[in-house]
């Protein structure tokens, strides 16, 4: 199978099943499983670290869940402050989800970011969060206002960039995943195999997470803007 092959089928979106509804079938794609797949080791990971939890003589799993989660609300709250707080947990989410879809790949799923539909998904899920904290922290007649700001005339450029900013989420992720791709399958074409497995290192997984990290960044400067 040469590259092309292999990159219109990681493109193509399998249906693993279908479920009937009356007279409505409802295909279930591969990146819809593999997100479930995600979700199900997120849960049970939150659940193992997070049971029997104690405010005095704490042991090492809780420690370490303390740790992770110091660390993963600092990296996202750091760029929000104390005004954007209640958005953190939202964003956490979204980058464990999306680092954990990235890696995935190492274990033989296919990664539900290579499916544009995914990206798209997560993009408009961060700019309605987006408008809505605006909305929420400045009231609706100063949200819109801020579209004539600081000159009415900028009014048209500060409405596209409303329908921008998520095509730039979704195009970001989905084009640098699928860049990432095409970068390895051309490496274990052209250099010996021990090369691919060290730069499948950076890739796949250090790439992956940086662009959950990437993600989530954008989104919590786009928020920390409409809120203040």
């Amino acid at each position: 199978m040469d590259l092309a092959e292999k990159l219109v089928e990681e493109l193509n979106c399998e249906t693993v099943f279908t479920i009937h509804v009356g007279s409505l079938e409802i295909p279930i794609l591969e990146s819809v499983v593999v997100t479930w797949i995600v979700m199900a080791i997120l849960i049970l990971f939150g659940f193992l670290m997070t049971r029997g939890l104690k405010t005095q003589n704490i042991g090492k799993r809780q420690a370490f869940a303390e740790f992770v989660y110091e660390k993963l609300t600092g990296i996202v709250g750091g760029t929000l402050g104390e005004e954007g707080e209640a958005y953190v947990p939202y964003l956490v989410t979204v980058l464990l989800y999306i680092g954990v879809s990235d890696i995935i790949g190492l274990f033989g799923f296919k990664s539900p970011t290579k499916d544009l539909n995914v990206t798209i998904a997560l993009a408009l899920m961060s700019i309605i969060l987006v408008e809505a904290a605006g909305i929420y922290q400045k009231g609706t007649k100063k949200w819109l206002h801020a579209f004539v700001e600081p000159v009415p005339i900028v009014t048209p450029f500060n409405i596209l960039d409303v329908f921008t900013r998520p095509l730039s989420l979704c195009m970001r992720l989905f084009g640098n995943v699928l860049g990432a791709f095409v970068i390895m399958e051309m490496l274990k074409i052209v250099v010996p195999p021990i090369i691919p497995a060290i730069f499948s290192v950076y890739f796949d997984i250090f790439d992956g997470l940086l662009q959950a990290y990437v993600f989530v960044f954008l989104t919590s400067l786009y928020i920390k803007e409409a809120i203040e």
